[in-house]
């Protein structure tokens, strides 16, 4: 008989054997954003289309081509969300965060959505550990939000991975920035792609970040946003190269770097390595100030970044930094007749009771294929039960590394693995 349907496209399903890999690396990043005074936050799946057309920007590509955008049974425009910052500020919003206690610092384990072509590390269902951080316009403020992207990937150990930084400075100096642009590009012009002769006319600044390989508008020749900084953009840059240099944060400035998100101004950064190929971005983030007041709220400082956990996992398996899986079972219980069977499914929920990982037979197989079974789960100890352990009241735990075993109780096997 046929399957009725598969996956769609660019979806993944998450078999047994891989789920620890996942669960490992959401539980390292939970862990450095809690050691960093971050907590954890939730939102919708799901949210009205408005918000990311006028947060995320109607000139972008991810508005323009990539979101999942459908009308509901009551006529509203609701969108899959296709990253999480804008749920974030419309979370602190709503909900007045931004009115209590400054700063606010929260992070995030979200699935998100983009119709765009699947590729390694690429999904149209995809992943992503995002750190929000409110309240605060000052350069420390920066240099923490990279540091804990820093630490994120110190802690699991990736290698070879580069850190760059910019300025993309405020909207005075950036209009400024804006006309040098458009003046080096019109000249360009027959040579751009048909998407960035539009951009010319709306967002110059993505021009600089174009895919297209047929696109050849000279990107290397063009002006950089780092020669029109006013004083302020130039001192708050300043700030933070010279406190990322002295608390041993390396980085190189990319002037080239604009994010794909029309939110952001003022620092900017990516993370990138070379071993995934073009999908070399494993985090990205940057300044968003802006951003709450455009959303209709009261004018509050932002900023954060955004983790891919698929491509950290593309990484980390290239690089044989995942850990082993710790198995399913600390204890196996096998049984031989009726009588044992019941005793070995009592035993096992007394072991799950105190927090013991216990399996036992439950599909009726001989003694020796329940050997077999616990070996392949990895179980450390085993212990099998018959009519003559049932008389003794007691059993023989054997320790699978090293074949030991020891006789206890019945009635103390669960104190005995706790």
């Amino acid at each position: 008989m046929a399957l009725i349907t598969t996956a769609p496209r660019g979806t993944q399903d998450l078999l047994p054997e891989d789920s620890y890999k996942n669960q490992w690396l959401e539980n390292t990043l939970k862990q450095a954003a809690a050691d960093f005074g971050f907590s954890e936050i939730r939102f919708p799946t799901f949210e009205h289309t408005e918000l990311f057309n006028r947060s995320v920007g109607d000139t972008t590509d991810i508005v323009q081509k990539e979101m999942y955008t459908f009308e509901d049974k009551g006529g509203r425009s609701i969108t899959l969300r296709p990253e999480g910052t804008a749920s974030a500020v419309r979370l602190l919003l709503e909900n007045g965060l931004d009115k209590g206690l400054l700063p606010v610092k929260a992070y995030y384990l979200i699935p998100c959505f983009r119709y765009e072509k699947p590729q390694a590390g690429r999904m149209r269902e995809f992943h992503q550990f995002g750190v929000e951080f409110f309240g605060s316009a000052t350069p420390k403020a920066d240099c923490e939000i990279i540091a804990l992207a820093d630490e994120c990937i110190r802690r699991l150990g990736i290698k070879g991975i580069s850190l760059y930084i910019n300025s993309i400075g405020c909207p005075e100096c950036r209009a400024e920035y804006r006309k040098a642009l458009v003046e080096y590009f019109k000249k360009r012009e027959d040579k751009l792609c048909k998407l960035c002769r539009e951009r010319l006319n709306t967002n110059p600044l993505r021009v600089l970040d174009c895919k297209d390989p047929d696109c050849d508008g000279d990107v290397d020749g063009a002006p950089v946003i780092t020669d029109y900084l006013c004083d302020d953009c130039a001192a708050h840059f300043g700030q933070v190269k010279a406190l990322l240099t002295e608390s041993g944060v390396n980085f190189t400035v990319n002037p080239r770097i604009v994010r794909g998100l029309d939110y952001y101004n003022g620092i900017v950064f990516e993370f990138v390595s070379s071993d995934i190929g073009a999908q070399g971005t494993v985090c990205g983030g940057g300044r968003y100030d802006g951003l709450a007041a455009q959303m209709g709220g009261s004018p509050i400082c932002g900023l954060g970044f955004g983790m891919g956990l698929e491509r950290l996992l593309l990484l980390l398996e290239k690089q044989g930094l995942m850990p082993e899986s710790a198995g399913r079972a600390r204890v196996f219980i096998g049984s031989m007749g009726e009588k044992a069977e019941k005793e070995a499914f009592r035993l096992a929920l007394a072991l799950r009771r105190k927090g013991v990982a216990a399996e036992y037979d439950s599909v009726g197989r001989s003694v020796k294929a329940q050997m077999k079974y616990a070996d392949k789960i990895g179980a450390e100890y085993t212990v099998v039960l018959g009519d003559s352990e049932l008389e003794a009241g007691s059993c023989r735990v054997k320790r699978m590394s090293d074949g030991e075993t020891k006789d206890v109780a019945l009635g103390a096997l669960a104190d005995f693995f706790a």
